[in-house]
């Protein structure tokens, strides 16, 4: 029987927790300060003198390259750019449908069914069939990993978007569950979108979530689970008084959506925030509320001018002393937090890390200069739409990550399905530098090693190519270290050509100190594959800045997939070596650099480094240096992916 009162007020307490010293960002709090204050007091003052949120016409002062002001009504001047969104268009179908490679149409290439079937992953989760995209309100409960998912289970493109649902006991081989929610009420009937857990100290679940109402309108609902004793929550109920939520005045209401999992504040209520925009600068909407069914707007969590629309937005809190994952909830002198958005406009999902003060509602960047939006992305390749769970289990946060198609979508028809989830990865804080998150795949992922072979002490000189030998190249787990000759190190002239990961070139550009890595899902002839790499610039000011790449430009010679070169930064402290971690798994490459500071997640289309063809090489382009490589890899088993039958 479904729950009469699915939700009840509650008492919640967290322990105190240990402190850490701030290192970085302490001369920038009088700018912290102004630079917020300019977007935010405007908005207060405005919220402050409406009972019910926004007014339909406010003025705020965008802060961008003319400061001038514009108003919270309709979008018109949003720039005209290509991306792959996560919504998919008003017909149905994704956006890559009618996207021309390089501004040109070309013929597709005629690949044939055993290329096709070669490209889906073996570890990595994805449904039996059909589309999938953003990841839904996963969670641990007795005993399960749930996983909920953006699905269309008619067809392998966007459309028709209801939650598929799977539960794991390790994260990494799932059982596949029936639809969890439909797109069956007047406040969902265009699509169950994306929404998020809270589990509740009293054990019970509210799963917030944004439906596409018969109008085409955002707005949140309610679901809870039927029966919160079955471990494996087959059945969900909507609440009965849906919609929950609607947009305030002044928002589009279609520039509403996502809420993110609840936390617990200082006044004895639970907390959300709701991703939006304010024409082209991108908010957080917050919102209270003590029993999930009424809330009340408290004003804006943060928000940056020119970012755009604000969707999946994520909140969580990081330790500044400690390994272990935090519970939502948790606050204090011991933790920073996290704000996390997907980017529409771009298809990219930025964080930054800052202060948050509970009784404002507010959040302060640790640095402005790479606030959210503009700054660090959680991932530089084909990653979007990530959100975040806490492990009461483990004791850890858990990330999970769309990985969308970047082939035709021709092909995926032909496939019958279309995208993928990322291995999960752990989330803590980079305590060595206090600027950036550490991202690592889930440890469950290692039960699936087999044979390890090893490679110590490689050399490799500059210009050169090494094959490594192995029973095969597909699926793969790699852990590589480098190091540069020290004399090359010093001896190399200083330069200020600037250096990008995406306009410099690629692997193919020879610098003194770069590129070298690997090259993974490659041919005998090296033809196809794709380039993993560091790539060390030397400043005119001496010291060493360091680049982590993937260049999948050579991934195919297929004409029809998009081969972008992606990357950045990474922070490489004194005294460590270059290291990379890389999960191959057929069509994905994953790579971890420093320990996962840099992450950058490639989908790639080989034609003919497929099945037994397909080899891995070390290699060095440096015009002056020399390189020494150690390496570990392990052969990959597949994960046990399948159909859930209760033989009850």
């Amino acid at each position: 029987m479904a729950d009469i009162s699915p939700l009840l007020p509650f008492s919640h307490s967290l322990g105190p927790g240990s402190t850490c010293s701030s290192i970085r960002w302490r001369s920038r709090k009088v700018l912290l300060l102004v630079f917020s204050g300019l977007f935010l007091v405007p908005l207060i003052v405005f919220i402050a003198s409406n009972d019910n949120g926004f007014k339909q016409h406010v003025q705020y002062l965008q802060e961008d390259d003319q400061n001038v002001s514009f108003s919270l009504t309709k979008e018109t001047t949003k720039p005209q750019i290509l991306r792959p969104g996560s919504r998919g268009v008003s017909a149905g179908v994704s956006e890559k449908a009618s996207v021309n490679l390089k501004g040109a149409q070309v013929k597709g290439y005629p690949q044939n069914d055993s290329m096709l079937s070669w490209q889906r992953t073996s570890f990595h989760f994805q449904p039996e069939k059909n589309w999938m995209n953003d990841p839904n309100g996963p969670l641990y409960y007795k005993g399960w990993y749930h996983f909920f998912y953006q699905h269309n289970p008619h067809a392998a493109v966007w459309g028709d978007i209801v939650w598929g649902h799977a539960v794991s006991r390790d994260l990494i081989n799932w059982f596949h569950l029936p639809l969890a929610i439909v797109a069956d009420e007047w406040f969902d009937i265009n699509g169950v979108w994306t929404g998020s857990a809270t589990i509740l100290p009293n054990g019970k679940i509210a799963m917030l979530y944004t439906g596409s109402t018969n109008e085409s309108v955002q707005v949140q609902n309610l679901a809870y689970p039927a029966d919160h004793n079955d471990p494996l929550l087959l059945k969900w109920v909507k609440y009965s008084g849906n919609p929950v939520l609607v947009s305030p005045p002044g928002i589009d209401p279609n520039d509403f959506r996502d809420p993110t999992t609840a936390w617990y504040t200082s006044e004895g209520k639970w907390r959300i925030t709701i991703g939006s925009k304010a024409n082209f600068t991108g908010i957080a909407l917050v919102y209270d509320t003590e029993d999930f069914i009424n809330f009340k707007m408290s004003g804006v969590l943060h928000g940056v001018p020119g970012t755009g629309m604000w969707e999946c937005v994520d909140f969580y809190p990081v330790s500044k002393t400690g390994q272990n994952g935090l519970d939502t909830s948790a606050n204090g002198p011991h933790v920073k937090h996290v704000v996390k958005t997907s980017l529409d406009y771009v298809g990219k999902d930025y964080y930054a890390l800052g202060t948050y003060d509970d009784k404002t509602g507010k959040w302060y960047p640790d640095n402005p200069e790479i606030d959210v939006g503009i700054g660090i992305m959680l991932d530089y390749g084909m990653f979007y739409a990530s959100k975040t769970f806490y492990d009461q289990d483990k004791g850890r946060r858990v990330l999970w990550g769309w990985v969308a198609e970047s082939d035709t979508e021709a092909d995926d028809v032909r496939k019958g399905w279309a995208s993928l989830q990322g291995i999960p990865r752990t989330v803590l804080l980079d305590t060595k530098t206090c600027s950036n998150l550490l991202q690592w795949p889930v440890e469950e992922v290692e039960r699936l090693r087999l044979k390890g072979k090893e490679f110590n002490n490689i050399e490799v000189k500059a210009g050169s190519v090494m094959p490594l030998e192995l029973d095969g190249a597909t699926q793969l787990d790699i852990a590589a270290e480098f190091e540069l000759d020290k004399k090359a190190l010093e001896s190399t002239a200083e330069s200020n050509v600037d250096f990008s990961c995406s306009t410099s070139g690629g692997a193919a550009q020879r610098g003194a100190l770069g590129p070298f890595g690997l090259l993974v899902l490659a041919d005998n002839s090296l033809a196809e594959h794709t380039s993993v790499y560091f790539y060390v610039a030397k400043g005119n000011n001496g010291t060493h800045k360091t680049f982590f790449c993937t260049d999948q430009s050579r991934s195919s010679v297929a004409n029809d997939v998009k081969k972008e070169i992606y990357g950045s930064y990474v922070p490489v402290l004194e005294g460590e070596k270059l290291s990379v971690r890389i999960l191959v798994d057929h069509s994905i490459v994953e790579s971890f650099a420093q320990g996962g500071r840099t992450v950058v997640t490639s989908r790639v289309y080989p034609i003919r480094a497929i099945y037994g063809a397909a080899r891995l090489f070390l290699f060095n382009n440096a015009i002056e240096a020399t390189v020494t490589s150690s390496l570990k890899i392990w052969q990959m088993n597949s994960a046990f992916i399948r159909p859930y039958f209760n033989e009850q």
